[in-house]
């Protein structure tokens, strides 16, 4: 038996980019799935697709930063069988504005998707879990969490948060396997609001986005979402607490 089957994961963002091509590639694995995203006809396909594949799937729209909408998620993942725990890859970029110029509800819309639904998807998951004496957790990271980008403020300061905050929980429990996955530079809906920015640091943006795809150097989804089902494969003690690149791997 493989680590991959008898276990039962949540997926947030599992509606599009990075997040649908994991949920794919773990259904596919014989891995028990609960996908989460705002975007329910998304969401449909995605779990009508694992299903196809022979997995379990489930669904939950809604934001994961919303408390009722992460108790379900875990409630579903019970109910499947074999609750491990989550891949938190849901994120929102806003790019464009200066700090200082995003409107609130977008700043935090920001903060809702990467640290509050991080938040909540531990609070909720990591009971049971604990009970159980095993489980994961994964945070996307991103390399912006240590280095400023003109435009991208708020995903800036989220993802170095949701980095932290996997920190904190590694610290205080070995039980559950956390860990940071930085996906890498990856085709998905983000790049091409980068590349078509606009707002008081649109320049700025633009110019860091654009010649990545010109010179060819954005991954897949799917190139990604394998080297996250590569580190899975490792031992808890080699993942617990760490930061992982892509590119690096």
């Amino acid at each position: 038996m493989s680590f991959f089957e008898n276990k039962t994961l949540i997926i947030t963002g599992a509606s599009r980019g990075i997040g649908r091509a994991l949920a794919l590639d773990l259904a596919a694995r014989g891995t028990g799935l609960v996908l989460s995203a705002r975007h329910e006809p998304g969401l449909q396909e995605v779990a009508a697709l694992c299903r196809k594949q022979g997995a379990r799937a489930e669904y939950v729209a809604g934001s994961a930063a919303d408390a009722d909408v992460a108790e379900r998620l875990v409630l579903r993942g019970n109910d499947l069988g074999g609750f491990y725990g989550f891949v938190h890859a849901a994120g929102v970029l806003a790019p464009g504005p200066s700090a200082w110029e995003l409107p609130e509800p977008r700043f935090g819309e920001v903060m809702d998707a990467a640290v509050k639904a991080a938040y909540q998807l531990a609070r909720f998951s990591y009971p049971p879990l604990l009970r159980l004496g095993r489980g994961l957790a994964v945070f996307f990271g991103s390399g912006a969490a240590a280095k400023p980008l003109p435009g991208t403020a708020a995903y800036c300061a989220a993802k170095a948060a949701e980095e932290h905050y996997m920190r904190q929980l590694a610290a205080e429990t070995e039980v559950v396997t956390a860990f940071v996955y930085r996906p890498g530079i990856v085709e998905t809906l983000m790049q091409e609001q980068g590349r078509t920015a606009e707002g008081g640091q649109a320049r700025a943006v633009r110019s860091a986005f654009g010649p990545w795809k010109e010179q060819g150097m954005l991954a897949t989804p799917e190139a990604s979402a394998a080297g996250l089902v590569s580190l899975l494969k490792r031992p808890a003690t080699e993942l617990h607490g760490n930061t992982f690149d892509y590119r690096s791997l």
